[in-house]
C-alpha cells in the first residue's frame, strides 16, 4: 500500500469559503502596514510569505492560518489580537451574531 502525499491546505472536498473575515482580516492588515509605512513586498519578506501570497490575503482572496496570522503580526509589531480585533471591528454588522 502506497502512501498519499500530504497535501496542505484545506482538506480534500472542502469548498466553503468565509469571503467576509477573510476580507476583513486583508483590510486590517493594509491599514496597519500602511500606518507603519511599510510597502507590501517588505512586509512579506519580514513575514516569510511570498509577496503574491500577501497580495492575495490583503485582498481577502485567501484566508490566512493561524501561522501566519502570527507571522504577519509579529513583522507589523503588533500582537494577534490586535489584528483580530481590528478584524471583528470592521466586521460589525456584517457578520451574523452566534447564539448561545
Amino acid at each position: 500500500m502506497e502512501k498519499r502525499a500530504i497535501q496542505r491546505g484545506r482538506p480534500t472536498g472542502a469548498t466553503t469559503f468565509e469571503s467576509e473575515p477573510a476580507r476583513a482580516f486583508g483590510a486590517a492588515v493594509v491599514a496597519a502596514r500602511s500606518e507603519d509605512g511599510i510597502a507590501q513586498e517588505a512586509l512579506a519578506h519580514m513575514a516569510g510569505i511570498e509577496r503574491s501570497h500577501m497580495g492575495k490575503i490583503e485582498r481577502g482572496e485567501h484566508a490566512p492560518t493561524l501561522v501566519l496570522i502570527l507571522r504577519i503580526a509579529r513583522a507589523l509589531g503588533r500582537s494577534a489580537g490586535e489584528l483580530i480585533l481590528e478584524t471583528e471591528a470592521r466586521l460589525s454588522g456584517t457578520w451574523p451574531e452566534t447564539k448561545d
